[in-house]
């Protein structure tokens, strides 16, 4: 790799309304938004990576300006040869402002967007897929699920609409109250095809006492996990309990932060399988490592993702790097930040979708028909 620096950090926010909220037990969302980064280097070579602002979307002005002020000077005009290690020194240099400022995820979401940025440009320089670069030696075909599916009727149509997609897993959110809960499980789970499968997402939506009240009325549904029944910063106990009175794994790792956490979950046997966001803390440098120490502990790393279309290319790429069970989440909610972007690009066959061919990301995203959408866009230059 050449000895070029970082030139040019760039934030552009983009927010999109939607005819059909997106309902959640911690709220609903009435738009989408994203922030996407492009990075830039001294031979001009352009790297894309994307910060998680996906609730509240008030957020995404914030983080790009975190990007802007106090990430982005951090690393403008250094080496960007070994990423890993400038997200070390990069994540080590936060620690006090994330305390002084009350600000951890925002902060380390800035950080994770540059991070995947850096890595898109490191493979481009190398001429190699960004899975490839990772460390991925597959090349079949990925595993999918839709995600993001509301509650109520609405769950068993979408599924329906899915199916005729391709897709062939399906995770559809609950924490609405019983009757609630089991109105959009049942007509899904009594229609499901062979090999089909069904998870559930509580969203930290329930206290123990309510999680251990709710969980057995879920085993008739036969699901392949149960995602965040419990806060995520709840005591260990009480995840314990939560464990014990489950039907099916727990899932959960989008809102853990630092890789001692990370391996605190994985060694605690608690978890089935492990969801880091790359876009929500540590990029590629801290999630990869979290993965791979996921797969030699037994478990199952998803990655988590509900944004827009870099985020999920990173989470593809990250994915196919380290293989294993696990299954490639895909919001599927309407979202042009993410479909006008990719295009046919991640179409699902079967239930999987075809890993991109060319460098990086395999993406050259084009912003020009998101002009109408844009709310900020911000540039720093070394």
């Amino acid at each position: 790799m050449s000895s070029a620096v970082l030139q040019k950090v760039e934030a552009h926010v983009f927010r999109v309304p939607i005819e059909e909220p997106v309902r959640t037990s911690f709220g609903t969302m009435t738009e989408r938004a994203a922030v996407f980064v492009r990075v830039e280097d001294s031979d001009g070579v352009p790297g894309w990576g994307e910060i998680w602002s996906n609730f509240p979307t008030m957020s995404a002005e914030h983080r790009a300006l975190l990007l802007a002020d106090i990430v982005a000077p951090r690393v403008l005009g250094r080496s960007i040869d070994d990423p890993v290690s400038l997200w070390a020194e990069i994540d080590r240099g936060l620690h006090v402002l994330r305390l002084q400022s009350g600000d951890a995820g925002a902060l380390s979401a800035a950080a994770a967007g540059l991070d995947l940025a850096l890595h898109d440009l490191c493979a481009r320089k190398r001429g190699l897929a960004l899975w490839r670069a990772l460390g991925g030696s597959d090349g079949r075909p990925l595993p999918v699920y839709a995600s993001g599916l509301n509650p109520g009727q609405a769950a068993f149509d979408t599924v329906e609409r899915l199916r005729g997609s391709g897709y062939r897993a399906f995770k559809i959110k609950i924490g609405f109250g019983l009757e609630t809960d089991r109105e959009s499980l049942q007509p899904v789970a009594a229609t499901l095809q062979s090999g089909e499968r069904l998870m559930v997402d509580a969203n930290q939506g329930w206290d123990v006492v309510t999680a251990c009240r709710m969980l057995p009325e879920l085993r008739e549904f036969g699901l392949t996990w149960i995602e965040e029944p419990l806060a995520a910063d709840r005591p260990a106990a009480e995840w314990i309990q939560v464990a014990a009175a489950a039907p099916a794994p727990l899932a959960g790792g989008e809102n853990i932060r630092g890789a001692g956490a990370f391996q605190q979950a994985i060694e605690s046997g608690l978890f089935g399988f492990l969801q880091p966001d790359v876009a929500k803390w540590g990029g590629h440098s801290g999630c990869l490592p979290v993965a791979r120490a996921a797969l030699a502990a037994g478990r199952t790393y998803c990655p988590h993702f509900l944004g827009g279309a870099i985020g999920l290319m990173h989470s593809l790429h990250l994915l196919a790097a380290v293989r294993g069970p696990g299954l490639l989440e895909v919001d599927a909610n309407r979202n042009p930040l993410r479909e006008d972007v990719l295009g046919s690009l991640l179409d699902v066959t079967d239930g999987c979708v075809t890993l991109p061919d060319g460098q990086g990301l395999g993406l050259e995203p084009d912003l020009k028909p998101l002009a109408n959408f844009r709310s900020l866009h911000i540039e720093r230059r070394a």
